[in-house]
């Protein structure tokens, strides 16, 4: 519990008592003397430079306010910057484009549906009602352009689901318009060929169809796509503004001065640095999942790689609690199946890949350790992801952690696995065997179990229906698939040699942190508005619960909530006091 008492002046400072608990879990009291002098002072100070960060810059400086931005790391873009760049935005103005038509109604319920009960509806109607406006706003007065791609929903057979075209790409960006500025932004070890959402998804059920002439002239051209796309379009509009961004500076504690937060204390090159925001601050720097001891205290089961930016330590979560902010949403994360190349590493880190086509396509099943199919290998990453992380009380473990895609050589001579073509030679780490008895001992699994399923599935395969997990059925997986197969997401494992992919739980977030009302402001576990501090993106308690909306589900929600977050806290200071910065 986090108590922070009345002010008390003491020698001439502003003295606040402060008991927090360390990440160790043990209690620790210490006095924190916030002295009057600051170094510095804003109208808006933005912690982290992510889509949500970048976008609560520009409205709080459209709405008039002198704002900063602090990143921890030397790069920019944070999480965003690394992802695919999607958004997932509702009723946005590009739908038509793909035909798909969409309502409130529709989205209210596909929304309120997938949150599961987690989030008061008022935030779920915020999100409807104002990230389409969001989207148009950006467009209109930033470099940001979307496009609409044909990605049905994740859960493309619930009421409200849409068909396509709530998930927008954000095209390519010349990162050569932002000067020096483009050493700055953050690369991504997996999206880092320009290339739109929808080939990038497309490319492995059918890797001869990529427009490689096209590729190669954008790459030729310093062209970028995904999130590296997003982050420029937005970091552009920020240096065009005249926002200050200061790298290397991470936040370490808010201050409380007459009864709201009206600034913090950052660290830089080792010294304290202290900034007065009279609008407010907001927090949007990111999740905790590379903090092992809250993620093992939060989340539901076992997460042990991530694609994000090993800065995401819950700076954001601990600070609030530290104010007193009432918490949400903790044991969720923005989860994904996971495989790894070994020696692959990104900032001194194992590189997690997404593994999407390996389960969807043609002559695949995932197994655990029994040799056992668990769930539909076609339902989104998420999701199956939640499968891997059944609880078997009998075993009092994970059974399906880690498990593995088994697949045929069909597999092998038509899709890539991870980095390897069709073509390519067999890479050491993909295991191997003429025999499903021999694969089954190379990976540690029971070899009459995986013999049993893959003679069941076979038969589904053959009779196009899979009766176990309903794979194959959805509008969304029919869209991963491979349309040139007799059926899009199933076919026999019959030819060998015969491979196993090794597949471990991984994220790309976590979702939990302060709870916020629709303003963006984070509240107290009372209910209670604490004034002066705001959240956004990962760094708040996530507005979708345990759900996934669909492609750009993460950064739709994190921009939307920067961008009120921004109009807010540029309103505040225009009514806070006058103070002078000694």
């Amino acid at each position: 519990m986090y108590v922070w008492p009345a002010p008390r002046i003491a020698g001439g400072a502003l003295a606040i008592a402060i008991t927090r608990g360390d990440t160790r879990g043990h209690a620790l009291d210490r006095r924190t003397t916030v002295a009057a002098n600051w170094n510095s002072e804003v109208d808006v100070l933005v912690v982290g430079s992510g889509g949500s960060g970048l976008v609560a810059a520009i409205l709080a400086a459209d709405r008039g306010a002198r704002v900063l931005v602090l990143e921890r790391s030397s790069k920019v873009g944070g999480t965003t910057a690394v992802s695919g760049g999607g958004a997932w935005i509702p009723l946005n103005h590009h739908m038509a484009q793909s035909g798909a038509p969409d309502s409130r109604e529709r989205a209210l319920a596909y929304c309120t549906k997938l949150a599961a009960g987690r989030t008061p509806p008022e935030l779920i109607e915020t999100f409807v009602d104002t990230a389409h406006v969001m989207v148009k706003y950006l467009e209109e007065r930033t470099p940001v352009a979307f496009q609409a791609c044909t990605l049905p929903d994740y859960q493309s057979e619930f009421e409200g689901a849409a068909q396509g075209g709530r998930s927008l790409d954000p095209g390519l960006f010349d990162l050569k318009q932002l000067g020096d500025w483009a050493a700055h932004v953050r690369p991504s070890p997996l999206m880092f060929i320009p290339m739109t959402m929808e080939e990038a998804l497309k490319a492995p059920a059918q890797p001869k169809s990529l427009p490689m002439g096209q590729i190669v002239e954008r790459m030729k051209a310093g062209l970028v796509s995904s999130g590296n796309a997003l982050v420029g379009g937005l970091l552009k509009a920020c240096l065009d503004r005249g926002i200050e961004i200061r790298l290397g500076v991470r936040a370490r504690e808010l201050v409380r001065e007459d009864g709201r937060i009206a600034g913090l204390r950052a660290e830089q090159d080792g010294a304290d640095v202290r900034i007065r925001a009279r609008g407010g601050v907001v927090l949007a720097c990111g999740g905790f999942e590379w903090n092992e001891e809250l993620r093992d205290r939060f989340l539901q089961g076992p997460i042990t790689h991530h694609c994000s930016p090993g800065h995401n330590e819950g700076d954001a979560l601990l600070m609030s609690q530290e104010a007193g902010a009432d918490v949400g949403n903790m044991a969720e994360a923005w989860l994904y199946p996971g495989a790894e190349i070994p020696g692959e590493e990104h900032d001194g880190r194992p590189v997690s890949r997404w593994v999407i086509g390996e389960r969807t396509l043609p002559h695949c099943i995932v197994v655990n350790r029994a040799g056992k199919r668990f769930v539909n290998e076609g339902a989104n990453y998420n999701d199956m992801s939640k499968a891997m992380h059944q609880f078997d009380a009998a075993s009092y473990g994970y059974p399906n952690i880690p498990c593995w895609s088994v697949f045929d050589s069909q597999f092998r001579a038509r899709y890539p696995v991870l980095t390897v073509m069709p073509a390519d030679p067999d890479p050491e780490w993909l295991a191997k065997s003429d025999t499903l008895d021999g694969l089954a001992a190379a990976i540690g699994v029971d070899a009459a179990g995986l013999a049993a399923t893959v003679a069941r599935f076979n038969a589904m395969a053959a009779a196009g229906r899979d009766d176990d997990f309903g794979r194959g059925e959805s509008r969304y997986e029919h869209w991963l698939g491979d349309p040139t197969t007799p059926h899009p997401n199933l076919g026999a494992i019959e030819q060998g040699p015969f491979y196993a992919l090794r597949i471990h739980v991984a994220s790309s977030g976590t979702k939990g942190g302060p709870r916020t009302n629709a303003r963006g402001e984070v509240l107290n576990v009372r209910g209670e508005v604490i004034e002066g501090l705001y959240a956004a993106g990962n760094a708040m308690a996530g507005v979708s619960g345990p759900g996934y909306f669909g492609g750009g589900g993460t950064i739709g929600l994190g921009m939307t909530w920067g961008y009120i977050c921004g109009i807010n806290a540029a309103a505040a200071a225009k009514t806070a006091p006058e103070r002078a910065v000694r």
